[in-house]
């Protein structure tokens, strides 16, 4: 009997380190000093294209180390060998921390969830709690019709009427429209709009200081009632015929603004606006088309960013802005659709996506 109580002690304790040696699916910063100590902050990544899984990590240590934002961002993960692949629309794990979670960052694409995972953002949202929708996160689902959850889905045009446009039309106030910009050959310049220059979003950002190599995105004007129009994205070109340079449009010298229609009006790329889902609270919302990893090199586009989310959480937004430097080496890749061996040949862990301190 004693020998197999011992057995057994060994058995439990070989389980215990297993899970605890096992490589996370998840990232989670402890939040230091500042505004933000004791709130929690969830940053959803997956989408294809704008590199989100490289975005969010980046945003949440800032979001610790300078505000003191207790912060879990969690990836798209192959369910069979636990590595990132953002390709994978099928499983996003860790998302049980939106239950004590204070905001949500979300900047999915077409995701199409379980429901013991979708359940945990529904459950978010019926408690009015903030939210911020960054690019994608316009059509961030597109859940098969007759699941419990297909009224997310991008455009929905089902049964639940409230539900008309989906996630992105109800919450974020837009579903997606089209690429207003020239996609990969036009850049957006941010420019605080009209009445929003006393914003407290807008503090310590000028114009041009917001500014990305993700094209402006179109969306349905106007917006919901009660929105403000917060930054407009000015669609700019390169001067000059095409050439063969794979950034031609796309770098921040590429300044002269395009002409015609595409600039007048401009498109809002940042609003603000309330939501409430059927059977939940009131809240509010934080909504940019920006958000590609590229455009977060830009330190005004992160200071729209963070401002946001002191914004959101009725924290005191500083005159100059709050504090976005960076934590760490972050060179993001170029934003592209990737092929479906791509990311099993990357063979990286959410660990990897953590950003190195710079020596």
């Amino acid at each position: 009997m004693k020998q197999l109580s011992k057995l057994l002690v060994v058995i439990f304790a070989a389980a215990t380190l297993s899970a605890s040696a096992a490589p996370k699916l998840w990232l989670d910063y402890k939040g230091k000093k500042g505004p933000g100590k004791g709130k929690s902050v969830v940053l959803i990544s997956g989408d294809e294209e704008y590199r989100s899984e490289e975005a969010m990590p980046m945003l949440a240590g800032i979001l610790s180390r300078h505000h003191g934002f207790n912060c879990r961002v969690v990836f798209a993960i192959d369910p069979k060998s636990g590595l990132v692949d953002p390709n994978n629309r099928t499983n996003i794990p860790g998302l049980e921390a939106l239950k004590e979670a204070d905001l949500m960052i979300i900047g999915t694409r077409f995701r199409d969830l379980p429901d013991n995972q979708m359940v945990h953002i529904d459950s978010y949202l019926k408690t009015g709690k903030p939210v911020i929708g960054m690019r994608t996160a316009t059509h961030a689902f597109n859940i098969g019709g007759g699941k419990t959850y297909s009224h997310y889905s991008n455009g929905y045009n089902g049964p639940k009427k409230e539900w008309q446009g989906g996630f992105g039309k109800l919450v974020l106030g837009d579903f997606w429209l089209n690429h207003h910009g020239g996609h990969k050959s036009e850049s957006t310049v941010g420019m605080i709009a009209p009445g929003a220059e006393k914003h407290p979003i807008t503090r310590g950002i000028k114009n041009g200081d917001v500014w990305g190599p993700s094209d402006v995105y179109g969306v349905r004007l106007p917006l919901a009632e009660g929105s403000q129009h917060i930054i407009l994205g000015q669609v700019t070109k390169r001067k000059g015929p095409r050439t063969d340079d794979p950034f031609f449009g796309m770098k921040p010298t590429d300044d002269e603004a395009a002409p015609g229609k595409k600039n007048s009006p401009m498109m809002p790329v940042t609003w603000t606006k309330s939501y409430q889902v059927p059977g939940g609270t009131k809240g509010r919302v934080f909504t940019t088309t920006m958000g590609s990893s590229t455009d977060l090199v830009a330190k005004g586009s992160r200071r729209m960013m963070v401002n946001g989310v002191y914004w959101l959480l009725d924290l005191d937004i500083p005159k100059g802005g709050t504090k976005v430097n960076l934590t760490g080496k972050f060179e993001p890749l170029q934003y592209s659709f990737r092929s479906k061996d791509y990311w099993p040949k990357q063979s990286k862990r959410p660990a990897a996506f953590r950003l190195e301190r710079q020596k």
